[in-house]
């Protein structure tokens, strides 16, 4: 049985992701080509190299030493997936929170984990007052699958430190519905 909740930034360290397997085969990407999305076949394996953890955790526990949300999955005591959003709202009138990452273990894809962390994520932004999650997101055709299964769509605002991070990722938004389902 999955269990979800929050973590404290004293348990963010490498050890936590000792059963959390990274590894995604990508053969075919959205690229914007003359201002069209289009799939291009782009193929390359996604993994995390320790550089790569690194980074992660250092980042994790900024977010949520700043007061920001992490939250994971776990199945038998290991973390199996994860969810993070900055707490600081940004662009204008659309009051964004940057969900910042998500990541669900290979062994536990397809199986709704990833929607159950995203759903969480929303009402964590909701409870602070945003009216969309913005997401620099994975171009990898099934992970953009997943994006528009969760109601994502491409922002209205992009976000420039994020299109300069990872010129490849596709820039969503997801829309935010107060307590009776009205957008905020």
């Amino acid at each position: 049985m999955m269990i979800y909740r929050q973590l404290e930034k004293r348990e963010i360290c490498r050890k936590l992701f000792g059963r959390f397997l990274r590894h995604q085969v990508v053969r075919d990407c959205w690229r914007r080509v003359e201002g069209e999305w289009c799939v291009r076949e782009d193929p390359f394996i996604d993994d995390w190299t320790e550089a790569d953890y690194e980074k992660l955790i250092s980042c994790l526990r900024n977010t949520a030493d700043s007061g920001g949300f992490v939250y994971g999955a776990f199945l038998d005591g290991w973390l199996k997936g994860f969810v993070s959003v900055e707490p600081t709202l940004f662009g204008g009138e659309n009051r964004y929170l940057d969900l910042s990452s998500i990541h669900v273990s290979e062994d536990m894809r397809g199986r709704g984990t990833g929607r159950a962390l995203f759903l969480a994520a929303k009402e964590w932004a909701r409870e602070r007052g945003a009216g969309k999650l913005y997401i620099s997101a994975h171009s990898a055709v099934e992970s953009q699958a997943f994006y528009k299964a969760m109601g994502c769509v491409e922002a209205q605002e992009y976000n420039q430190r994020h299109v300069e991070e990872e010129p490849f990722d596709c820039q969503l938004e997801c829309a935010i519905q107060d307590r009776y389902g009205d957008e905020k």
